[in-house]
């Protein structure tokens, strides 16, 4: 149903508090307002017009869940049962797609917006999570770095998002060294807290020496998880299946997941920060897309395109975020921002640098 946080959950109309005994310390993510309040409407919004924003619904994560497994089953049993060269090459991009949809109802759950009772927002989210191979718990610690220092020297999203336009030949290269599974390592590192260099300080962020004990120890705890389930995936299916099996899965999932999944995270985290406007704030460090059907599907899933409404606001659930949307738009906080067409994203971080006087 649809109802306020547990008690002891993050809670919030000005942020995700943190876990008790974290405040400060490796749990929360703040609101990031104070460059808007010289905007038309004041830009913060009062606490009466936030709070039914931040109410987490029960329903509304749980369909959304099944909207991305149910598909995934789906695509599995497909490719596994006709196994023609056509049907995987069907089946590859739309099953990466959604890979990619798991990783951001795994960064809900990090943000404690995905279930209201702490236990199951915990506990599927380090599922999802571990399924795709990342650990919530640490990513959680990581992705609070990027929200409370945008853009700043321990922002760890920089090395992926960082200098851009770079020139059409730098960004292809790049996308092609994705597509040929030699920059997974690096996406899965980043998502067990490993340190990822700066590449405006060229100093290496290390996100678990910058939180709490309790939170390092659910870190550490939810990567062996993860290790655990990504061992017992192939065993099962070939418990299961036998051999045969097991090579049909190593094609219809760890194959995308290693390839087009490397090359989708890149795209949007660029699309979301890349060649930005000034980093001054949220509003213009950031970007927000509306996307059609196939760009919702491929690049921006439950919601994930609203991503200034996002960062002003991170305890507003997905759901809710095109409702945060257009309150904002209408009270003058977004006038002459985003949103953008992807087309005109992508020509931005495609173009050639400007040179420097």
């Amino acid at each position: 149903g649809t109802s306020a946080p547990d008690t002891d959950a993050p809670a919030s109309g000005t942020g995700d508090a943190a876990p008790a005994g974290s405040e400060g310390n490796g749990g929360s993510f703040r609101d990031d307002v104070q460059h808007t309040r010289a905007r038309r409407g004041g830009g913060v919004l009062p606490a009466e017009l936030l709070a039914p924003l931040t109410v987490l619904d029960d329903r509304r994560a749980a369909l959304a869940v099944a909207a991305t497994v149910v598909p995934i089953v789906a695509l599995m049993v497909l490719g596994a049962t006709l196994w023609t060269p056509w049907v995987v090459l069907l089946t590859l991009p739309l099953t990466a797609a959604l890979q990619q949809a798991l990783f951001v109802l795994a960064h809900e759950a990090a943000h404690y917006r995905l279930f209201s009772a702490r236990r199951v927002n915990e506990g599927v989210g380090r599922l999802l999570g571990a399924v795709v191979g990342i650990s919530m718990c640490t990513y959680r610690v990581v992705h609070r770095l990027h929200h409370n220092h945008l853009y700043g020297p321990l922002d760890p999203d920089i090395a992926m998002n960082g200098g851009y336009p770079r020139g059409r030949r730098y960004l292809l290269r790049k996308l092609a060294t994705d597509l040929s599974g030699r920059t997974a390592w690096k996406t899965y590192g980043y998502f067990f807290g490993s340190p990822a260099t700066n590449v405006a300080t060229n100093a290496a962020n290390r996100p678990l020496d910058d939180t709490s004990p309790a939170l390092r120890v659910a870190a550490l705890r939810d990567r062996r998880f993860v290790i655990a389930v990504q061992l017992a995936m192939p065993l099962a299916v070939l418990a299961l299946a036998g051999p045969g099996g097991l090579a049909r899965y190593v094609v219809l999932w760890v194959l995308p997941a290693l390839t087009l999944l490397q090359v989708i995270l890149r795209v949007r985290a660029i699309a979301e920060h890349g060649a930005p406007a000034s980093l001054d704030s949220p509003l213009t460090a950031a970007r927000t897309h509306r996307p059609g059907p196939l760009g919702r599907l491929f690049l921006f899933p439950h919601h994930v395109g609203y991503h200034v409404e996002h960062h002003l606001y991170p305890a507003v659930p997905h759901y809710r975020l095109p409702d945060l949307h257009a309150l904002l738009a209408a009270r003058g906080v977004l006038d002459g921002i985003e949103p953008r067409p992807f087309a005109a994203t992508w020509h931005r971080i495609y173009s050639d640098p400007v040179p420097r006087p």
